[in-house]
Formats: C-alpha cells, structure tokens, sequence
C-alpha cells in the first residue's frame, strides 16, 4: 500500500514540472541591415599565407550519393528551369537569371558558382585561422542559400575578391539584396570587415532602410 502511495506522489509531481523547450544553440535571426551592419566585428585584413587551394571544393555536396558536386548541386537547385541531368550529373538544357547582372543564362557552362564572401576575402577576414574542414565548409555551403549563388562568368571574374568597397554587381537594382547577402554571410561565419568595408556597408544601409539580413549562425 505504502509503495503505491509513493508512486502515485512521484507521478503527480511529474506532471507539475514546466516543460521547457530547449533553446537552439544556432538560431537564425533576422534584422534590419543597418543593425546587421553594427554586430559585424571590425579587424584589420591580411592576406598572408593565402593559398586558394587551402579551401577544398568542389566536393560531393550536400548529397553524396547524387552524384554531384557542389557546383552542380547549386546549379540545380537555383535553375529557374530545371536542367536534364544525365551520366556523372552532366547538366543540358535549364535557365537561370544571373542575379548581379540580371541577364538569363541558358547553358551551364556559362555560368560561374560565385562565393558570396570570396575565398580570398574570408581568408583575410578569419578563416586563415580555422582548420582545413571548417574551410572546406565554407567553400561548399548550401546550407544559406546567399552562400553560394550561380551568376555570369563576367559578372564573377570582374567581382574576383573585392569587398563592396571595390565592387558592386552591374545592377544597381540588386544593390540592398547584395550588401544584405554579404553582410549576412559574414555574420553566418563570424568573419570580420575592414574599415573601409563597414564605412560602405553603412552607408548602403542608409540607402536600403527596408532591408533585411536573415542569417544562422554556422555549424
């Protein structure tokens, strides 16, 4: 009789405890770019020791067993007419509209897969610290869509790695979605910016008030 008491005590406490959902150690956020600007970290820039080949990519992406890089993985998945993949994911056929230049592109092979933050850039930024895999992370991201995005070869070599205080995509149209991509990629990776990158940045958000950065953290 005593133990059924007991028990019955046990689970009468049980179901007075509050349930408290655990808080997600990465979560996303969502801010107005001129804010977005203030939370980036602000640090001198050096290139030493850069090597591109210190950023393992292409690789396998998100799905290894499709068959796919990373390249065409991202190719894919931003194709506004889905391409025909054939043997070793041979992509013919589809259309995509190259963002920085808003040009449609109807062959793969005319495109380039820009890095956001160029390699070079997010050396100089902080990545000259971190390990090869988390390097190789970052070179293969899809897990921000602004992390990687498919635009015209020209439009990607005549950006090369230049910040925003050097570059900005031909499209004035597209200007507030691009520093907010930028911007948000750096506080995804917790890269820092040069003076005179944050001074650009500020000022782009003076001309964006309604624009949003949307970031989570990385892994």
């Amino acid at each position: 009789m005593l133990t059924s008491v007991l028990r019955g005590l046990a689970a009468a406490s049980l179901t007075v405890l509050p349930v408290v959902a655990p808080t997600p150690a990465h979560a996303a956020e969502t801010l107005p770019l001129a804010e977005a600007v203030t939370r980036l970290p602000v640090g001198a820039e050096s290139r030493d020791g850069y090597d591109r080949d210190a950023f393992r990519h292409w690789n396998t992406g998100d799905d290894p067993s499709d068959g796919c890089s990373t390249r065409n993985e991202v190719l894919i998945a931003e194709a506004v007419e889905r391409p025909a993949i054939g043997p070793r994911c041979r992509l013919s056929g589809g259309r995509w509209r190259s963002y920085y230049d808003q040009i449609w592109v109807t062959s793969a092979s005319g495109l380039d897969i820009d890095h956001m933050v160029p390699l070079a850039e997010s050396w100089d930024s902080g990545a000259s610290a971190w390990t090869p895999q988390r390097r190789e992370a970052y070179a293969n991201d899809q897990g921000a869509e602004a992390s990687l995005v498919a635009v015209t070869a020209r439009s990607n070599r005549s950006k090369a790695d230049q910040d925003p205080a050097q570059w900005m995509p031909p499209a004035a149209e597209v200007h507030c979605r691009y520093i907010a991509e930028w911007v948000g990629t750096k506080l995804r990776w917790s890269l820092t910016a040069d003076e005179s990158e944050v001074a650009t940045l500020q000022e782009a958000a003076s001309d964006c008030p309604d624009q949003q950065v949307n970031y989570e953290p990385a892994t």
